[in-house]
């Protein structure tokens, strides 16, 4: 009963992609997710730059359609988190706390985890103010004092979303200047309630139940100061780490990523990787869509 052709972990717009073009091609499939199919992805304020997107179409949208799309392609999707997975031999083993799968052929497609920032006070505050989400938290903080910390495109996006309801959103990037593309950069400067502190990174999170203030560290000049700021909203998007730790044992990570080539195969036979969790140069929604296509594709030729 838990044999299959091929095995894909994860339902994001990658793990999704694999499982689409892997039944196209006559397969087997099943898809393990321990959380909502779409990842990540689900959670953004809007998806921007993809190929066909609907201006309005936002994370949750776009994810309740991937799935949408992939249970009327024919996947079986399991919501179950994989503990253990036997990649070495020629018939593959993902193990949950309920079950064994196999399959000759897998699909690591984990993605990421939002990074945290590992300060004092991250962890106390986290959901009294800190680590919120502008999709889902960000009407909430209607005409109030909002915080985006990270100066990539995601970052950014997300704190122009803000802007549409907060009084104040101040970005609190490392770079010298944003480090996000040319857009969101002139969106930001004619945004009159955005305001960047380049150069910047949060040291400590203060705070008696919820988030009261914030440590700024100047990295131009080593000088800290404390931003009091009671009823303030703080939302992390600092980027992410690949949730590749499952593989540490029987594949070679390069900085936490997998390696591939361009046929998403990694070094073990039979074993492919697709989006964030592959060690690439571009991860967006499209690249991640574009792996998971070519995963399934040399898979099924296997």
């Amino acid at each position: 009963m838990n044999d299959y052709d091929v095995l894909i972990i994860g339902a994001g717009p990658a793990g999704a992609s694999a499982g689409i073009y892997a039944v196209s091609r006559g397969l087997k499939t099943l898809v393990l997710e321990q959380g909502p199919v779409g990842g990540i992805i689900g959670t953004v304020s809007t998806v921007t730059h993809y190929a066909g997107v609907s201006e309005d179409e936002t994370g949750a949208s776009f994810a309740r359609r991937l799935e949408d799309q992939a249970r009327a392609a024919g996947i079986e999707i399991v919501h179950e988190q994989v503990l253990r997975t036997s990649l070495a031999e020629d018939v593959k083993e993902a193990a949950t706390d309920r079950a064994v799968y196999r399959a000759p052929r897998i699909i690591l497609a984990n993605g990421g985890t939002p990074r945290a920032l590992g300060v004092p006070g991250e962890a106390e505050l986290t959901g009294k103010g800190y680590g919120l989400n502008v999709a889902r938290d960000g009407a909430e903080y209607r005409g109030r004092s909002t915080y985006v910390i990270g100066g990539a495109d995601g970052a950014v996006k997300e704190a122009l979303f803000l802007a549409r309801f907060a009084q104040r959103v101040r970005i609190i990037c490392v770079e010298s200047r944003l480090a996000c593309i040319d857009e969101f950069q002139r969106k930001v400067a004619a945004t009159p309630n955005i305001e960047v502190l380049p150069a910047s990174a949060v040291t400590a999170l203060h705070g008696n139940g919820r988030v009261e203030a914030l440590d700024v560290l100047s990295l131009a000049d080593g000088s800290v100061r404390t931003l009091e700021d009671p009823g303030c909203g703080v939302f992390v998007y600092a980027g992410c780490t690949p949730n590749s730790q499952l593989y540490a044992g029987e594949l070679a990570l390069q900085d936490g990523y997998i390696p591939t080539n361009e046929r998403m195969e990694t070094a073990l036979p039979g074993v492919y990787a697709a989006g964030d969790i592959r060690a690439k140069q571009v991860r967006q929604v499209a690249t991640a869509v574009s792996d998971g296509a070519i995963a399934a594709v040399n898979a099924s030729l296997r």
